[in-house]
């Protein structure tokens, strides 16, 4: 009887096990799919008149890496800059991330500097969890007070700001973007 009742047991726990992993799955499977379909209507609204927009100059500032190096946008004058604004828990901003980062990695001299939301995150930590875990490499900058996501009028993110090596802005990309996206953006201006 005792066997009988252990057996049941474990398999109760075991169809418990794969019940949840099996909703696991499936609400990551939404994730990707929603975040897919939602890079697949980014907007490119350099001609939008909200907030800064293509034509601007971007306000200076200053923010601390991860690492605790102070960056000032300023200090890029002369180079071409993706400049994104994002958030750990922003399912279009995961699906982004990887696309940066190969970009990075791929094109030469490509600066990428990643504001990161602070003052919008859900946990202490999370902005260094989230890099690790995907690993990247070009400099995520802490918004930790929301003062310079407010200079930029953020309201959706990933919102993108595409800046010349004049440190004009030449595109705004509300949504997340692909590699080909970046480069092709970033290829045609000066």
């Amino acid at each position: 009887m005792n066997k009988r009742i252990l057996s049941l047991g474990l398999i109760g726990v075991l169809v418990a096990i794969f019940l949840v992993n099996f909703v696991r799955h499936q609400q990551e499977q939404k994730e990707k799919e929603e975040a897919t379909q939602l890079a697949s209507e980014s907007m490119d609204l350099s001609d939008v008149e909200t907030g800064l927009s293509k034509g601007d100059q971007p306000p200076d500032f200053t923010l601390t890496t991860l690492e605790g190096k102070e960056v000032r946008l300023s200090d890029y004058k002369g180079k071409k800059v993706i400049l994104n604004f994002w958030a750990t828990w922003c399912p279009p901003c995961k699906a982004e991330m990887p696309h940066m980062e190969d970009y990075y990695q791929k094109e030469p001299g490509a600066e990428i500097l990643a504001v990161n939301l602070t003052s919008q995150e859900r946990m202490d930590g999370a902005a260094q969890t989230f890099v690790d875990g995907y690993k990247i490499t070009f400099p995520v900058l802490l918004d930790k007070d929301g003062a310079v996501g407010d200079a930029y009028s953020i309201i959706t993110i990933p919102t993108t700001f595409i800046i010349d090596s004049e440190g004009i802005i030449q595109h705004k990309i509300l949504g997340p973007m692909n590699q080909e996206m970046m480069k092709e953006m970033v290829d045609g201006m000066n």
